[in-house]
């Protein structure tokens, strides 16, 4: 048995390496290329029938690269979704989108690899800190990369786009009412939510998006992004690597989409304090006190209801090294 399950996961892991981008190449072959021509069809006709919105302003939270399923999200960002829901009562906070799938299925839905997705999750609920689970995180690490390439990423951020699309309208929101949408994207889900801005925006849907320790590219979703603000820590190595990896957030790189959006206001950086990715006073972690006697989940919490709400946003001095 056990070695079985083994047998299955280097198979996964194998095909997770080799294989990401097939998965948003195959629905846009099967399906994708004629569900969202009609998807458009009517969307527009019920834009000629434009009626208000039920909620002021949407917020979509999009999970990190260690989420199995939009129903499966890590306990650890459970407190956070909670308490953004708490800080903005009038908002309509969503956070059942699965951002690595472009049908918004998970990982434990009906797959082939649905067997391992289960052993893994049952892992992880035993011990959250177990290595199997470096799995999951790898799968959907690829598909994040798959939506930052030019040559599959406008596939993927489509279907990405479209299930976003499709859970702000089963929650009351009225196309072509203007009604603000800010998506949240946790570490990889900053990434997953750029590239469904430049879709989302074509359905004049004004898009901002919040990236809490993100691994942002220069995606072509910030020519039409209303703002993206990246919140970081200054200890976490990885929210670094979007400036390192991708030649478009360069300093030399005059005319890609992210030095446009920074010369025109729409991106702000802003350092939460010393957090790190992970592990440890990171930024969910309820345990570490700041010297204000706020613990690191509540500055990530406040921060991201502040940026809604576009008012300051306090953060944790840094002390000189």
């Amino acid at each position: 048995m056990i070695w079985s399950l083994v047998g299955l996961v280097l198979v996964v892991l194998f095909l997770v390496l080799t294989v990401g981008p097939l998965e948003s190449l195959g629905w846009w072959s099967h399906q994708g290329a004629d569900e969202v021509p009609r998807t458009v069809a009517a969307l527009l006709a019920q834009q000629r029938d434009t009626v208000s919105s039920t909620h002021a302003h949407y917020v979509v939270y999009l999970s990190g690269i260690g989420a199995i399923g939009g129903d499966s999200v890590p306990p650890e960002e459970l407190p956070l979704i909670e308490g953004v829901r708490e800080a903005l009562p009038n908002h309509c906070v969503i956070s059942d989108v699965f951002p690595y799938s472009v049908e918004n299925r998970g990982l434990t839905a009906q797959r082939p690899t649905a067997r391992v997705w289960h052993w893994v999750e049952k892992a992880r609920l035993k011990d959250p800190e177990a290595a199997v689970g470096m799995l999951v995180n790898a799968r959907n690490a690829i598909q994040l990369f798959v939506c930052a390439d030019r040559r599959y990423g406008p596939t993927y951020n489509i279907g990405t786009a479209q299930q976003v699309l499709e859970a702000l309208l089963r929650n009351g929101y009225a196309l072509g009412s203007k009604t603000p949408v800010t998506l949240i994207g946790w570490s990889g889900g900053g990434q997953i939510a750029l590239g469904a801005v430049w879709f989302l925006a074509s359905a004049s849907i004004p898009v901002s998006v919040i990236s809490l320790g993100g691994m942002l590219s220069d995606d072509i979703g910030l020519d039409r992004i209303e703002h993206l603000t990246h919140l970081y820590g200054t200890k976490d190595p990885l929210q670094r690597l979007g400036a390192i990896l991708f030649a478009g957030r360069w300093p030399g790189a005059v005319g890609s989409p992210w030095t446009r959006a920074m010369k025109a206001g729409r991106i702000s950086m802003i350092q939460l304090g010393p957090m790190q990715h992970n592990v440890t006073a990171h930024y969910f972690d309820p345990d570490t006190i700041a010297p204000d006697g706020r613990s690191y989940l509540q500055v990530s919490t406040d921060a991201i209801a502040a940026v809604v709400n576009g008012e300051p946003v306090a953060v944790v001095p840094v002390e000189p090294s």
